[in-house]
């Protein structure tokens, strides 16, 4: 099954996919707020063409471990985003993934206006990743 991540931002919405197995997340996409919201056709089609099972978005909690400012909001939004498309829903921590995104693309030696657009699906495939190990490591009998 494959697993779609949802990095929920004000005005962009990075979006990544698990490969079948659920071991590896890649950057996919980043798609303007307001057609991922509205259910735009471009959204559409990247659930008919990738077929996710399961919707992970990231949350945004402060570095004390609480739900940050725009946590609830997010999280509303990915509700509604799990309702209007039928497929389950889970949250992860996004603690820092536009951080390291950011580190990451800088240094592949690109310029603040080259990342723009990239940070966002870079973080939601950092995130997708983090949760995707943690569901691999099984305590050892």
């Amino acid at each position: 099954m494959r697993v779609m991540a949802f990095d929920i931002g004000q005005s962009r919405v990075g979006i990544a996919v698990s490969d079948p197995a659920e071991r590896v997340a890649t950057p996919l996409c980043v798609l303007a707020a307001g057609e991922v919201m509205g259910q735009a056709p471009a959204f559409r089609r990247l659930l008919e063409d990738w077929d996710p099972g399961l919707l992970v978005c990231g949350l945004p909690y402060s570095l004390d471990g609480k739900p940050g400012p725009q946590a609830h909001l997010v999280e509303e939004q990915a509700r509604s985003l799990s309702a209007a498309c039928g497929i389950p829903l889970v949250f992860a921590d996004e603690r820092l993934s536009s951080s390291q995104a950011k580190r990451s693309l800088r240094e592949k030696g690109m310029t603040e206006r080259q990342m723009r657009g990239k940070i966002d699906m870079i973080a939601a495939a950092l995130f997708l990743q983090a949760w995707l190990d943690a569901r691999m490591v099984e305590p050892q009998r």
